[in-house]
């Protein structure tokens, strides 16, 4: 599904050269669960946003659904995005003054999806994640845990092949975090390629394979005998 061949990535400023992401060779198969894990700026963020098509390489081919993406122009980018990849974020990222209903709803405005079909995926989709009783309310009447429900519900909206979630329990007190992470377990098995960067090493524990980051480069990659 997703290849990474001699990826690099350099950010620079005026006076400063950071190189988050060095000669990075990765491949991810269709609905596998990977954890990238390591510590605080080793370049797990920048190794997501790339696989996730919203920044692109200064340097090697990244290759997605058997697209060779690297240098691909926005509008593709994006349409390759909608159809293919779900986001789930640390801060939840869902929009205040939208309820959870709407925030769910929003995928589909870009699927040209009818009112009817809208309103029946988002009503299924928040009583799987068991989250409807609070569809009329907006995001800061929820507790973490409910907006990361309304998170992942949003993210799965248009049935994505991957989901990126970067630190999806970083927010979330442990029972919450175990909840999501079942979650995210369940969406595999189902079949959805999941990749997730982590601080956790027992949520990591819970993925088929980690990749472990260190100064932009990949120095381990382990499988943990969930194949």
């Amino acid at each position: 599904m997703i290849k990474l061949q001699n990826i690099s990535k350099v950010y620079r400023t005026d006076t400063i050269e950071t190189t988050a992401l060095n000669d990075i060779n990765l491949e991810i198969k269709a609905g596998e669960f990977v954890a990238i894990v390591g510590p605080s700026g080793c370049g797990k963020t920048t190794l997501l946003n790339l696989i996730g098509l919203i920044d692109s390489p200064d340097s090697g081919d990244l290759y997605f659904l058997d697209k060779n993406v690297s240098k691909i122009n926005e509008q593709l980018k994006t349409a390759l995005r909608k159809k293919n990849i779900g986001f789930i974020f640390q801060s939840f990222n869902l929009i205040d003054e939208l309820t959870v209903y709407e925030n769910v709803e929003l995928p589909f405005f870009y699927q040209n999806f009818s009112v009817k079909e809208r309103k029946q995926k988002v009503l299924e989709l928040l009583d799987r994640l068991e989250i409807s009783h609070r569809k009329n309310h907006f995001p800061q009447q929820l507790s973490g845990g409910q907006q990361q429900r309304v998170a992942v519900a949003r993210a799965v909206a248009t049935n994505p092949k991957l989901i990126l979630a970067d630190e999806p329990t970083g927010n979330l007190d442990s029972q919450n975090g175990e909840e999501v992470m079942q979650i995210l377990q369940d969406l595999h098995k189902e079949g959805t390629a999941i990749v997730m960067v982590t601080h956790s090493p027992a949520h990591a524990k819970m993925a088929e394979r980690e990749i472990h980051l260190f100064d932009g480069k990949i120095i381990k990659s382990d499988l943990n005998g969930k194949i």
